[in-house]
């Protein structure tokens, strides 16, 4: 949902976050001439005897890992805060006289010129950041467990021997008894390790459940798609966290960076990758739901006989394309059903098309 600009300042104001002293450029809105100029520690005391029973401003400041936080404590402060996208500012990232001086100063400008120029992003509120990050936490246990079964697997090759395939749920028992003498010392304790780990991912995935069950319930309506579990649905509704911020559930796709880039000039339309922007993490969900759908397993629906008719085309790299392609469907559907509350038809389009025809 974009913000509307509605109201004029006297004053605007660039913040450049730093994580220890973060710099503030306060600009006259009508004539642009700098009013203050000044470091303030990064702590919530620090902001607050600034900024706190002040004229109100309209203060930009970039996305880093302080910006959340500091946004919502301008706004209950009374401030129009705009939270700048940096990929979108070459001003500043480009520049060869780079400090954090000149950053703030260019962020006031923007701010007073049109923040719409920022390219503003919208922070999560406190409760879902909250919640994300427990689904963070396993998502960084599970880079730590494959990193332990690719290191036992790379330490067993180099010896001349090899370690079973299976899940890495069952790969320490399985191990165990391929495991040769000689690296039992250094690799049994990564095993080890490797169990505990798998024991904790496997708490926090109940954990996930119940939150889904009992705080989002929505997460029921993705479900409905074979092959989308608890951890893709939760993460899907608390990353876009308002399914009201899309006009369309097509720019979903788009949103998440599973749609082509763009170069065309003139009579020059290259053929690009995906964006791949937007949640990395969410997009790697979609993307192995996509795989889990036109896999062995998956369940005949209209959406794997879409990525089934793109296999069939041939050409290169035709498994991965229909891959992305379904991913981006996935979304696009996930949301529609988390607006509109439907019963899921797997069949659904080809139905309606049937009946149009």
């Amino acid at each position: 949902m974009k913000k509307r600009i509605t109201e004029r300042f006297e004053q605007v104001a660039g913040l450049d976050l730093g994580d220890r002293m973060s710099q503030l450029c306060v600009l006259d809105a009508a004539g642009g001439e700098v009013i203050e100029e000044s470091r303030w520690a990064t702590t919530e005391a620090a902001l607050r005897r600034r900024f706190e029973g002040t004229e109100r401003l309209r203060i930009a400041l970039e996305v880093g890992t302080h910006s959340p936080w500091i946004a919502r404590l301008l706004e209950r402060l009374g401030h129009e805060v705009w939270v700048a996208n940096p990929r979108k500012l070459r001003l500043i990232y480009e520049n060869r006289q780079k400090d954090d001086r000149v950053d703030a100063e260019y962020l006031a400008r923007l701010a007073r010129l049109d923040p719409r120029l920022l390219s503003p992003v919208q922070h999560r509120g406190a409760e879902v950041q909250t919640d994300l990050a427990v689904i963070r936490a396993r998502a960084v246990l599970v880079t730590a467990r494959s990193a332990m079964i690719h290191h036992c697997r790379g330490a067993v090759k180099s010896v001349g021997a090899r370690l079973p395939a299976g899940a890495a749920t069952s790969f320490p028992s399985k191990a165990q008894e391929h495991l040769p003498e000689s690296l039992r010392p250094a690799l049994e304790p990564l095993l080890e390790q490797i169990g505990q780990l798998t024991e904790r991912i496997r708490r926090i995935d109940a954990r996930i459940e119940r939150m889904g069950q009992e705080r989002y319930p929505e997460t029921t309506l993705l479900q409905q798609i074979h092959g989308v579990g608890p951890l893709t649905a939760l993460t899907f509704i608390l990353t876009l966290e308002d399914p009201q911020r899309f006009r369309r559930s097509r720019t979903v796709g788009a949103y998440l960076g599973l749609v082509p880039a763009r170069a065309d000039s003139g009579q020059s339309h290259p053929q690009l990758r995906i964006t791949k922007q937007g949640d990395r993490y969410l997009r790697t969900l979609l993307v192995q739901c996509a795989h889990y759908i036109l896999g062995p397993f998956g369940h005949d629906c209209q959406l794997r006989r879409f990525g089934e008719r793109l296999v069939a085309r041939g050409g290169r790299a035709a498994k991965k394309r229909a891959v992305i392609a379904v991913a981006r469907k996935l979304a696009v559907l996930l949301h529609h059903l988390w607006v509109t509350a439907e019963v899921y038809d797997p069949f659904f389009p080809a139905q309606h098309d049937q009946q149009a025809a």
